[in-house]
């Protein structure tokens, strides 16, 4: 017998503990890695800090440090969830692609991420592996010729420089989105939210059997999916795949400005 489904006035968990603590070390690690990096080496505020040697060691430690949280979090039995959510993020589903193309974008069933999360997630994954190995060549310099130190240079800073601008817009668009940030604060989001916007992850963990109730009266699309059981059917007359309300099906994806 199937769970009741839960109602959109519910609140629906997102992240449990162990992800948000994970998060927000990293996060506090990352920016001070950004806020070092930027003032030692930008010539206009590299002349307003004093103490560099300070600020010099900091910025290596935080670069050593950031991916010890990750790691033991996967390492322990109560990061479960946390390896579920990055098998999600290496998974690519049809609605993934469609969501890429405006016009199919409203009527895309996504699951607990979107592509931009999942680009941005692969973005910053990759980065902290390569800002750590150049960071150590620049660190630890004597065995490496000029050419690798030079090397390694060019790419941490442009590194650097793409990490500045994806944290922004992760910051930007998470502020621009009340109930997803909601999930990382406090672990929950709506109900009404994860059904319009995540409607294939909803069905998985409310056990509802389809995506009624967000979007009624709206315009369906034939070529809509849902996923049940583990398989992909097409949506059944009567079923209505989510739309996005705020952009009103013009597929846009106002509203799914989540990274």
């Amino acid at each position: 017998m199937s769970a009741a489904p839960v109602s959109l006035d519910a609140m629906v968990p997102r992240f449990d503990r162990v992800e948000r603590v994970v998060h927000w070390i990293t996060a506090v690690l990352m920016l001070t890695l950004l806020a070092t990096g930027f003032s030692l080496y930008v010539g206009p505020l590299s002349t307003l800090v004093g103490r560099r040697d300070l600020v010099r060691t900091l910025h290596v430690y935080s670069g050593l440090l950031l991916p010890v949280p990750l790691l033991l979090a996967i390492a322990m039995r109560t990061g479960a969830e946390l390896r579920a959510d990055l098998g999600r993020l290496n998974r690519w589903s049809g609605d993934d692609r469609a969501w890429w193309r405006r016009r199919r974008r409203a009527a895309a069933q996504l699951g607990k991420f979107n592509p931009g999360q999942k680009l941005n997630a692969i973005f910053i994954g990759a980065a902290m592996v390569v800002m750590l190995m150049t960071g150590s060549i620049m660190r630890w310099f004597e065995p490496f010729s000029d050419s690798w130190r030079q090397g390694a240079t060019f790419v941490h800073d442009w590194f650097a420089i793409g990490l500045l601008f994806a944290i922004a817009g992760h910051i930007l668009l998470a502020f621009r989105d009340p109930d997803a940030l909601n999930g990382m604060v406090h672990g929950e989001v709506k109900a009404s939210w994860a059904s319009r916007y995540r409607p294939r992850w909803y069905h998985q963990v409310s056990g509802s059997s389809g995506n009624r109730g967000v979007g009624a009266g709206a315009a369906g699309d034939a070529g809509a999916r849902v996923h049940e059981h583990g398989r992909e059917r097409a949506v059944r007359a009567g079923e209505m795949p989510v739309v996005d309300r705020v952009d009103r099906g013009a597929g846009d994806g106002v509203g799914e400005r989540e990274l």
